[in-house]
């Protein structure tokens, strides 16, 4: 389809032509929509989200509904306007829970990649391709596990799904990573370059970055922050990660 901006002058802009740049990436464990106050309160997620004023969101710890469980991710599309799609990693009692991404751009093809290891809590990343006014940007979305074996397996398993000619690829998500210089830290540090990493959790005193947002090409990456206001410190035990990138 063709967009004309000036129809006496007879052009005509293309969709790759609508500049999508800069664009603002956020990642946010929203732990269940749970607060600190131990309250379920998704529409203060919501709330956070429309502080934030994200293009592109990665979401993990979200209740997908089944079971008489709410769907947050419906409940957050909702509020925000944007596309939404899901990549659940377990299920209890029909329960669904897992990673999302909302999207204020049309995402046209997702895949999901088995993080499981051993017995330990299934993980998993969603891997989805967002077309940003005909600019292709590929977001992996993913929440890693709490053991350094587990961690380490993830990231290799993730690093061989990673094709960075095609299109920029985003890497976010909660690593669960406590040490600075843990060895998966340092895999993905070789991967996609040194990042800024502001701490994140625990919400109310931020002691550890446990969130994390690369990109590649890393000349992409502008400025990263976490978003700390009176409502994120209370809507969730993590604070929302901020990337802000260019074209």
């Amino acid at each position: 389809m063709n967009f004309t901006a000036d129809p006496s002058a007879g052009l005509t802009l293309e969709p790759a032509d609508l500049n999508p740049w800069p664009l603002t990436i956020c990642t946010y464990n929203i732990h269940g929509a749970v607060g600190t106050d131990g309250r379920f309160a998704p529409r203060r997620i919501a709330d956070v989200l429309l502080e934030i004023r994200a293009d592109i969101v990665a979401l993990q710890e979200v209740p997908l509904g089944g079971g008489g469980m709410a769907n947050v991710l419906d409940l957050l599309a909702e509020a925000t306007g944007f596309h939404a799609v899901e990549g659940p990693t377990r299920a209890k009692d029909g329960r669904r829970y897992g990673n999302a991404v909302l999207s204020r751009y049309p995402i046209m093809a997702t895949r999901t990649v088995d993080l499981s290891f051993g017995s330990h809590e299934p993980r998993g990343a969603l891997d989805a391709d967002v077309d940003c006014h005909g600019h292709p940007l590929r977001v992996i979305a993913t929440h890693l596990g709490l053991r350094f074996a587990e961690r380490r397996d993830q990231i290799r398993r993730l690093l061989q799904v990673f094709d960075t000619d095609r299109m920029p690829v985003i890497l976010l998500g909660d690593v669960n990573e406590w040490f600075v210089w843990g060895r998966s830290l340092k895999w993905l540090v070789s991967h996609f370059e040194a990042v800024p990493a502001p701490r994140t959790f625990p919400s109310r005193w931020p002691i550890f970055a446990l969130d994390r947002i690369w990109i590649s090409p890393r000349r992409r990456l502008v400025h990263v922050e976490a978003h700390s206001t009176p409502l994120s410190r209370v809507a969730s035990d993590h604070l929302p990660l901020i990337a802000h990138i260019d074209g």
